[in-house]
């Protein structure tokens, strides 16, 4: 079992990815240094519904780059329920080697315990990343209001970077294109 660290505010384990590692070319004109190409860092908050993978597929198509590091994020009630764990963690392999696959960028993942805006927040302001990207949960306007929305909070309260919220699969396939 993976030992479950805990920073000042909320407890949080790191995933164990499988190592793959994208090849970079060199830069191909004298111009292009290793620096410009250094890479963004890429915060994509998931979970386990349709909309979550299509903003995930969204953020492999239109934002990343090959240098880019996609950092995985996936809050849930406790890091200490294996079966909660084992599911979550199983999510995030399936979508680093997705990412390996299709866009040839290292992917990094951590499941983190508490409420998922604050936490998912937290985690943009400790990686100041280039953004972060979330789907929507697929609710109406009215259960939004009501009950509140992570991709909502998210888009309040992250100051490090620009939150881009990727419209549900019930927008089409046309976001993806």
């Amino acid at each position: 079992m993976d030992t479950v660290l805990e920073d000042e505010e909320y407890s949080y384990r790191e995933v164990k990815l499988p190592t793959l590692i994208p090849i970079v070319p060199e830069p191909g004109l004298e111009r292009e240094s290793g620096e410009r190409r250094r890479g963004r860092d890429i915060v994509i908050a998931v979970d386990h519904g349709p909309n979550s993978k299509h903003a995930f597929d969204w953020a492999l198509i239109h934002l990343v780059r090959l240098a880019d590091t996609i950092h995985l994020v996936h809050a849930v009630s406790s890091v200490r329920n294996e079966i909660v764990y084992e599911t979550s963690q199983g999510l995030m392999e399936k979508l680093a080697v997705e990412a390996f696959e299709v866009a040839m960028v290292k992917t990094t993942a951590r499941i983190v315990e508490g409420d998922a805006g604050k936490v998912i927040c937290k985690e943009a302001e400790r990686l100041k990343p280039a953004a972060v990207v979330m789907g929507t949960r697929g609710r109406s306007l009215i259960q939004s209001v009501l009950q509140g929305s992570v991709s909502e909070y998210c888009f309040h309260n992250c100051k490090s970077a620009p939150v881009i919220i990727v419209p549900g699969k019930e927008a089409g396939d046309e976001s993806l294109i």
